[in-house]
């Protein structure tokens, strides 16, 4: 099938509060069809706690250029949409009221769903609460295990880092904190992941979130167990999915990922070895794994 022109378009969604919520929506010129004539189903992107919608500009633009429309989603707080003054608003039940709003405002009633990690949790509720809406799943990098090791590891710097002056201390703030997670990435992933994690505020680049979301992992402390979403992942069963991990994650074990195929005869498992969590879907093979899996859906 040749590759489509994509128009990207950027705007806003009121929430239920009336916060702006803010999404990226990848329309392919030639409209969402398949090489076959059929309607394409679209394809949504959750991001991770911290993260925003740049972290799927890759996949996105390889997707739609398929004939398939892409929405990404900025959670309240994060990228372009308004920060809440509650920090106990950066919540999974209020996001997830917040990602229907943006569904119903976009006429999207059913689709395919990219999540990672926090945006994976996202994806495990929905199963349990809303099925019918879940065409198939990537699940990136989170499971219903998840290790209180990596948790800390996250509260360690979130609402710290500092703002820098330049996308080349970005880049190499980025590799002191998170080069041990992604020893594998190349000069060039290191910009795409500072441009995605940076933006510029009075002159500095600052991190693309409010840093009241650290207040989300308060409960995160020395002596934490894991964080269970068991229930949740076992009404996953009917529904198509990849699974990637990262091989260095400290999220998701190597023993959680290998359980998640039991009883799951739809799961296909990826290991993306060199990164941590969460693998960034930067890279050609990642990406060209997840668009065949949903290319494969319909």
């Amino acid at each position: 099938m040749d590759r489509q022109a994509v128009r990207r378009e950027s705007r806003f969604v009121s929430a239920a509060d009336g916060r702006r919520l803010h999404v990226v929506d990848y329309l392919p010129a030639e409209g969402s069809l398949l090489a076959d004539g059929a309607a394409a189903t679209p394809v949504v992107c959750l991001p991770g706690l911290t993260r925003s919608a740049e972290d799927f500009e890759r996949v996105a633009l390889a997707l739609a250029q398929r004939g398939r429309r892409v929405l990404a989603l900025d959670y309240r707080g994060r990228g372009l949409s308004d920060w809440d003054p509650d920090w106990r608003r950066y919540c999974l039940d209020v996001e997830e009221a917040d990602l229907f709003a943006v569904l119903d405002a976009s006429d999207v009633g059913r689709a395919s769903f990219i999540g990672t990690s926090r945006g994976g949790i996202h994806l495990m509720r929905l199963a349990a609460r809303r099925p019918e809406i879940l065409h198939a799943a990537v699940v990136n990098d989170i499971g219903p295990v998840i290790e209180a090791g990596g948790l800390r590891r996250i509260k360690s710097y979130v609402g710290r880092m500092p703002t820098v002056p330049s996308m080349a201390i970005a880049v190499a703030t980025l590799k002191l904190v998170a080069g041990p997670q992604f020893p594998a990435l190349t000069q060039d992933e290191w910009e795409a992941f500072a441009r995605a994690s940076f933006a510029e505020t009075d002159g500095r680049l600052t991190l693309r979130y409010d840093p009241e979301l650290a207040h989300v992992l308060d409960d995160v402390g020395p002596d934490s167990g894991p964080i269970l979403f068991e229930e949740e992942w076992k009404a996953m069963e009917s529904i198509p999915a990849l699974v990637i991990r990262g091989g260095l994650s400290d999220l998701l074990s190597p023993e959680t990922f290998a359980a998640m195929a039991e009883g799951h005869p739809l799961l296909e498992r990826l290991t993306v070895e060199g990164q941590g969590h969460a693998p960034l879907l930067l890279d050609p093979p990642t990406i060209a794994a997840v668009v065949d899996f949903i290319e494969r859906r319909g």
